[in-house]
């Protein structure tokens, strides 16, 4: 989930230093009235890898808001009046209080993270203690208490160069959280993309910072905040999970944005791969040992980008008694009146069988997100009930393969234009795809969303360039054959 947050979102400096007088008005502006009517009080947790700049971006952040109502928590090993209390307790005692804002470095995160990288507790004391800090964390925002956690992001190239350059400046003075370390890279990541997908709730949301560029980092952390209070004055509710789309007037890059769309395949090469791969997913999917599992395909894209062409290509080769599509549309009056996943549940296949779903459940944070068809809340709860439900499917022995085909707007004009004029491929072409395509920038935001998101190890999205078809089908076909050969 933290393929977009790798990425290097940069910001020069002139537009920084044009952007800055703008965030340290919204900050006072969200802040002010909060120090005056004393309706909540606010904890930002500073968390990450180290050599991403916390400290330095807390320290912008107490340059532009009214220190006089801003204090920062560093916690370390417990002492030995902690010790003698429950782990939670020094955090009680130093709790905000309504008006006030605290940062804290060293949250309630940190002893579990280090604990679980080093071995001394096993996954299901993890989960017991992620559980305990959802409790604790819904606790606060039930008592008026706003929580926004960071979690400040390097690719371990850059970690590497940032804190040699630190050991080198003063390394006397630098302390390394252990755990976050370089040494620690994979497994920090691994370990920090389990807990925030665990505790990212409406009430106590996450947000994953690219931290690669210094003045991105900081304007995107303010930003954040200043936004994140003004909502919760202005009507009381959670705030949005994600980091903001656009920071300073720059769209934030997604992993979706650097799709490679120039991506093509010779028709010789096409028709010679194609059959290759639909061969060996047939020997797959004659195996005894798929009797052991089952296998769930899911298609998303933006419109025309040939989701239908590439499982025409998939079920081809398989037993007609092995699989069945599902092409999902808006859902009917039965479906609407239960919960949304209910429609997915009863099609799940049995072991042995393929489901392959023509859109699907990630409706709910595409086009209900952005048509208003969820509200705010549903939409975003939805990334948690999401991974939930891909992992109950994966722990049971399901292969889960998710593929986003992307194209061009140039490119999807040209094929709503192809099916207007070919008589046969008119009725793939609906007011509903011409009106969505005006909201392209939203759905492309939402995509990015989704991606980051809902990546996870065991259920990984496949981001296919499908402005060449015959691209795309191949290398849909072999990620199949990849998967079901790792797993069986």
């Amino acid at each position: 989930m933290f393929e977009s947050a790798q990425l290097p979102q940069k910001m020069d400096k002139k537009t920084f230093k044009k952007l800055e007088p703008e965030l340290r008005e919204a900050l006072l502006a969200a802040q002010l009235p909060v120090i005056e009517n004393k309706p909540f009080s606010t904890l930002i947790l500073v968390d990450g890898l180290d050599g991403a700049g916390k400290g330095e971006a807390v320290a912008r952040l107490y340059g532009w808001m009214d220190a006089r109502h801003l204090v920062c928590n560093a916690y370390g090993e417990p002492m030995d009046e902690a010790r003698l209390r429950p782990p939670l307790w020094r955090y009680w005692r130093d709790l905000p209080e309504k008006g006030e804002t605290a940062i804290v470095f060293g949250s309630w995160y940190q002893s579990i993270l280090r604990d679980r990288i080093y071995e001394k507790i096993d996954d299901d004391a993890f989960e017991k203690s992620l559980a305990r800090i959802r409790r604790f964390e819904e606790m606060l925002s039930n008592e008026d208490v706003l929580i926004l956690k960071f979690w400040f992001v390097l690719p371990r190239d850059v970690q590497e160069e940032r804190l040699k350059k630190i050991k080198k400046k003063n390394a006397a003075r630098h302390v390394l959280a252990d755990w976050a370390a370089l040494k620690n890279h994979k497994i920090a990541s691994e370990m920090g993309e389990k807990l925030i997908l665990e505790t990212s709730k409406g009430y106590a949301p996450w947000f994953v910072i690219p931290s690669q560029d210094p003045e991105y980092r900081d304007a995107a952390l303010a930003q954040t905040v200043a936004r994140s209070m003004k909502l919760k004055l202005e009507d009381g509710e959670a705030h949005s999970i994600s980091a903001p789309p656009v920071v300073g007037g720059l769209k934030k890059e997604t992993a979706v944005d650097t799709n490679d769309l120039t991506a093509k395949l010779a028709k010789a090469d096409y028709e010679e791969m194609r059959d290759k791969y639909q061969k060996k997913l047939s020997d797959l999917s004659d195996r005894k040992s798929m009797s052991k599992t089952g296998v769930v395909l899911v298609f998303q894209g933006n419109d025309a980008a040939g989701k239908g062409g590439a499982i025409r290509r998939v079920i081809r080769p398989l037993d007609p008694r092995i699989y069945k599509v599902h092409p999902i549309s808006a859902p009917t009056d039965e479906e609407k009146a239960r919960p949304y996943l209910w429609r997915f549940w009863r099609r799940l296949p049995r072991k042995g069988h393929f489901a392959i779903f023509d859109r699907s459940w990630y409706e709910r944070v595409l086009v209900e997100r952005v048509e208003g068809y969820a509200g705010h809340e549903d939409w975003l709860r939805a990334y948690n009930e999401i991974n939930e439900f891909e992992q109950e499917l994966t722990d049971f022995g399901y292969i889960v393969c998710k593929f986003w085909l992307a194209i061009s707007e140039e490119e999807q004009l040209c094929r709503f234009k192809a099916r207007e004029d070919t008589a046969y491929k008119q009725h793939k072409i609906t007011d509903d795809d011409w009106r969505n395509r005006l909201k392209w920038d939203q759905y492309a935001i939402a995509a990015g969303d989704m991606v980051d998101r809902t990546s996870t190890h065991y259920a990984p999205w496949t981001l296919v360039s499908a402005e060449n078809k015959r691209h795309a089908r191949v290398e849909v076909l072999r990620t199949i054959c990849e998967r079901l050969e790792e797993k069986l």
